[in-house]
Formats: C-alpha cells, sequence, structure tokens
C-alpha cells in the first residue's frame, strides 16, 4: 500500500558506525542497523548511506484554514495548503493522529510526490503557503527542504512536537515563516511515560525557534489527571514568561478520548477556563482555547486598549480590528500578528 519512492534519498545528520548507522536528526540518537529502521520509521539503513525512507510519500493532502493549525497570529482568516506524510519520534498515548503518525512504514496508503509537484498543486490551489502537518514534519526534513527550495517565494508552517536536534532545527528555520509547537505537558515523566520523547529537549527548541526569529506558538494539550495540575500549568506558563515572551501565543486546547487514552474523560470546561485565567493573570497576553466554544477563548484582545481586534467564531474570522500592518485598529499597538 505504501508507495515505493523513485528515489533514493540520503538522510542528513547521521554519521557510519561499525554495525550500521547512527542518527543525528532528533534526540533518539537512533542506532539504525543496515536493513533497519529508527524510532520514527522515517530512516532506514541502507547498504551504503542511511536513507530518508519516507522521503516524498503523502498521506494527507488538505486546504485547511491558518487557525486550524493553530496559529491566530500568523495571516489571520488566510488558508494554508497542508499535507503531511507517516510516521513519528514520539509515540503519544492520546494522538488523535495515529493511523498514520503511528503506521509502520509500507503498511500504510500514501503517494508518492516529488517536492516540485507538490510546490505547483499549492499554486494551483490558490494558496502560497504550505503547511507540514498532521504527523512529525522533522523526520521529513530532506523533504521539506526539498519542497521549499522548488518554490522559495512560498510561506513555510511547521507544526511539530519540537523533539528535534538544534542544527536540524535552525536549518528549518531558514524555510519556516511559523511554527507551531505542541508542548505536551510540564512534567518530564509525563513526557517519558505517556510520549515517549523528553521534555527539555522541546523547550530548548522553543528557544532556538525564539533565537532565530520565526514566528511562534505553543498549543498545550490539557488532559484531565495527566497534565491538568495547577503546578505544571503555572509553570508552563511562568516558563513561556521567563524563557520566551508574554506576547508567544498560548493555546490551551480541550482533550477528547482517542487512541490508547478512551477511557479519559473530556477536558471539563472549567479547566478550560481556569487554564485560560491562570494563564492570563501570570501575565501572557494572547490565551486561546481550542476545541471548545467560549465566549471570548477565541478572540484576539488588544492588551492595551481591550478592544477585539480579531472576532472567532470557530473557522470563521473577522480581522476588522487589525490594520493592514497587524496593529490593533482603535489605538495602533502592536499586537505581534503577521498579515
Amino acid at each position: 500500500m505504501g508507495a515505493i519512492s523513485p528515489v533514493t534519498v540520503e538522510a542528513r545528520f547521521y554519521r557510519r558506525t561499525k554495525d550500521g548507522y547512527r542518527c543525528g536528526l532528533c534526540p533518539h540518537g537512533c542506532l539504525v542497523p543496515v536493513g533497519g529502521y529508527g524510532r520514527c520509521g522515517s530512516r532506514r539503513g541502507g547498504e551504503e548511506v542511511l536513507e530518508a525512507y519516507t522521503y516524498g510519500r503523502v498521506s494527507s493532502i488538505a486546504v485547511d484554514p491558518m487557525e486550524k493549525k493553530p496559529l491566530y497570529h500568523f495571516r489571520p482568516g488566510s488558508r494554508v495548503f497542508s499535507l503531511g506524510g507517516i510516521g513519528c519520534n514520539m509515540t503519544c498515548r492520546h494522538c488523535q493522529n495515529y493511523a498514520i503518525s503511528q503506521s509502520a512504514s509500507g503498511k500504510k496508503r500514501t503517494t508518492f510526490k516529488s517536492a516540485r509537484e507538490i510546490a505547483a498543486m499549492c499554486r494551483a490551489e490558490g494558496t502560497d503557503c504550505i503547511a507540514f502537518t498532521y504527523n512529525e514534519p522533522a523526520i521529513w526534513f530532506e523533504y521539506i527542504m526539498d519542497v521549499m527550495g522548488a518554490d522559495p517565494e512560498l510561506g513555510c508552517v511547521i507544526v511539530s512536537n519540537g523533539f528535534i536536534e538544534e542544527a536540524p532545527l535552525r536549518e528549518l528555520c531558514s524555510v519556516a515563516d511559523a511554527f507551531n509547537i505542541d508542548v505536551k505537558g510540564f512534567d518530564e515523566e509525563f513526557y517519558r511515560s505517556i510520549c515517549g520523547g523528553e521534555l527539555a529537549d522541546v523547550l530548548h527548541s522553543l528557544k532556538v525557534i525564539r533565537e532565530e526569529g520565526v514566528h511562534l506558538e505553543l498549543t498545550y494539550l490539557i488532559i484531565p489527571g495527566y497534565n491538568d495540575g495547577g503546578d505544571e500549568i503555572s509553570g508552563f506558563c511562568r516558563w513561556v514568561l521567563d524563557n520566551l515572551s508574554a506576547d508567544v501565543p498560548v493555546h490551551f486546547t480541550r482533550f477528547h478520548p482517542d487512541n490508547e487514552m478512551s477511557d479519559v474523560p473530556w477536558t471539563p470546561e472549567e479547566t478550560m477556563l481556569w487554564a485560560r485565567r491562570t494563564a492570563m493573570g501570570m501575565g501572557l497576553r494572547y490565551v486561546y482555547l481550542g476545541n471548545i466554544i467560549t465566549e471570548d477563548g477565541g478572540r484576539t484582545f488588544c492588551p492595551e486598549c481591550g478592544a477585539v481586534a480579531i472576532d472567532r467564531i470557530g473557522y470563521r474570522v473577522d480581522a476588522s480590528g487589525l490594520t493592514p500592518d497587524g496593529r490593533c485598529a482603535s489605538c495602533g499597538a502592536d499586537l505581534s500578528i503577521v498579515r
């Protein structure tokens, strides 16, 4: 079922070892034997080189609202050409896209598309921005770089778990216009046992993205009984304030039962509202609620004058409260919005 790539592409960021290859794309640092695969399924040990095995193997294509990524301060109200592949370097028990992210290579139907074909498809849809999303984009590193190289005038959005080594991340920053990073929780044990990753590595990635000057937004999925404690939520907010900026948009998203956590209930509405109040009370200026309809959870308020700069109901966006350069139309305050 999986598409067979007509090309063999050498992976980046690895070294040859006595027993195979040591991958350096993400902090797992997998030792990949000849004929074997890394944990993410995107690296295969060839006879001569480590191969980018899932290169060009597309599982999903759609044209989405930018707000679905979610990105609320980057081209609000626009559409983005979105695509995903297969595999992931984490194994989140609650993953909603597990059919592609946790599918073994060759077990999921994919279609091979060259980098030029994807760039052309994006233009043909009347869009000028590509989002790499649905599964983990970092493991598609070589493909992302080639797609963006095929049409450098296209915008690039990366929706990622942030579990990537610094060198490849800095290269992605050279082609990316915006990132949304999923911060899964704010506890190392939660990351290891529920997600199969390390929190410290993700937090380092956030600092790198800010240092590179790329637009950044964060998503925190609140899972009842797992990462919804007061110390975790407030600790996350404090870290963002101390290490990034009060202007970094934070999206608290409502959990719904799925995958291996189908016995966990929906996040209570009061928990969602409490998280937003807590974050804003600590000083974060732009805090949103996802997967839930509330009166103010989707609106962008000017922190200076309180005016509604962007009104949202679901994916319906009214940005009439913005100036063309992304400022508050009422008082002229800079709202950290890329238009």
